[in-house]
């Protein structure tokens, strides 16, 4: 059997060690992944994971100042960051590998010592409300917490991971530290190495920089409940020069078996520029600039989008078109050459999105996060090879029924349009 590329390991306060070794490379990734973002908050609390990511790099008792730790790591020339998720979080350093236990130095000392200085909460106030305010100004952003505010209603799935203005306004330094305590703990942490490394030394190497993390339960999340019984519809008025449209339906969580029949048939649809919504709403109509299909999963919940940009008399055109294509997947299937084409485009993307250390930290770490393993690329390409056509056109009977389906437009309307277009939110 071939080696894995992955190698798993735990230290002995049990933080998840995960270790990729490339050979063809002089960089290095240290991703720290810890099992919580935004479906872990209350309505109080929410934008308290994404706010407290950004204060992880703004000064810890060693590096007092936001400043100390920026000169550090732009002085070896590394790439670092920080993003938030609904299920998770994670914290980076990319850096030439001779840079290894500086990378690690400085996200285990944020990641467990951070000060929470209350002068920077407040300039980091300001900072979180204008990145709402531009995500607010960005149609094409904003549309997708739209969708899932659809979708899930006044629940953790619903909210924003950014969180509501009101709410960043009136947190508190408490509010950080009873996150951290709850979630930031070592069974629930992950590290993952990827690039050049020792590789017989680098477990020892990361336990003396995170095995004094505190082993304790980590908090739980409210778990996703779906009762959909007939189409949903949101109308969302804004001045702007195009319409944005999302269009969809539930579909499967993320340990579903149907996931990548699933995939596929998103391929499909509108997974490239030779896909049929692709084809149908630019190439033969020119209605959209920008198309394409999705599925999205989670834990405990999933669903599969669409999402175009048309001028206002368009909209209407462009979303039945979107309707008809789902519709007529479900009655007549797919083509074996259509089918062959999707499975090679999936694997040529799988492929050659994993060429980078930072790439494949980001691939395990999730996945590690997440489900607790991790699939190698071989792995997903032999499964995905496996699709039949019958399970893709299963998959698109089950999914696109009138009971699951979804829809959110964006754009200069008038209320009064809401009921017009909410008719045409179904399978004909």
């Amino acid at each position: 059997m071939k080696k894995s590329m992955f190698s798993k390991t735990a230290l002995k306060n049990g933080v998840r060690l995960i270790t990729i070794p490339m050979q063809v490379t002089r960089a290095v990734t240290c991703l720290v992944m810890v099992g919580a973002g935004s479906k872990y908050e209350t309505k109080k609390t929410n934008g308290v994971a994404h706010f407290l990511e950004h204060m992880m790099f703004k000064g810890t008792k060693r590096r007092p100042s936001a400043l100390q730790i920026a000169s550090l790591l732009d002085g070896i020339g590394s790439d670092y960051n920080a993003f938030t998720g609904k299920e998770y979080t994670g914290y980076y350093v990319k850096a030439a590998d001779e840079h290894l236990e500086l990378a690690l130095d400085v996200l285990s000392d944020s990641y467990q010592h951070s000060l929470f200085v209350a002068e920077e909460i407040e300039k980091e106030r300001g900072v979180i409300t204008e990145e709402i305010n531009m995500y607010l100004d960005t149609p094409a952003r904003h549309i997708g917490d739209l969708w899932e505010k659809l979708l899930y209603g006044d629940t953790p799935a619903g909210w924003t991971i950014a969180g509501e203005k009101e709410n960043i306004a009136a947190m508190q330094r408490d509010d950080f530290i009873d996150y951290l305590h709850a979630h930031y703990t070592a069974p629930n942490t992950t590290i993952v190495v990827a690039g050049k490394f020792n590789e017989r030394t680098i477990k020892k190497t990361v336990e003396r920089y995170f095995g004094s993390l505190k082993r304790s339960k980590a908090g739980s999340k409210k778990p996703v409940r779906e009762a959909q019984t007939s189409p949903q519809f949101l109308l969302h008025a804004k001045q702007t020069d195009q319409t944005q449209l999302m269009v969809g339906v539930r579909a499967y969580h993320l340990f579903s078996p149907k996931r990548y029949a699933l995939s596929l048939l998103g391929t499909i649809l509108g997974g490239g520029m030779s896909s049929r919504l692709f084809m149908e709403v630019r190439e033969r109509r020119g209605l959209a600039y920008s198309v394409h299909t999705s599925p999205e999963f989670h834990t405990d919940s999933g669903y599969m989008v669409t999402q175009a940009g048309v001028r206002k008399e368009a909209t209407a055109e462009a979303l039945s078109i979107i309707l008809a294509e789902y519709k007529k997947i479900a009655d007549k299937g797919v083509s074996g050459e259509e089918l062959d084409k999707a499975k090679h485009y999936t694997e040529g993307k799988i492929l050659l999105g994993l060429e980078t250390s930072d790439a494949l930290a980001f691939y395990a770490g999730e996945q590690e996060a997440l489900a607790g393993r991790i699939r190698t690329p071989d792995e997903v390409i032999t499964t995905i090879k496996k699709v039949t056509a019958k399970q893709i056109q299963d998959v698109a009977r089950d999914i696109f029924q009138q009971k699951r389906l979804n829809a959110v437009l964006l754009g200069p309307f008038d209320p009064k349009d809401e009921a017009r277009f909410r008719k045409l939110v179904t399978f004909r």
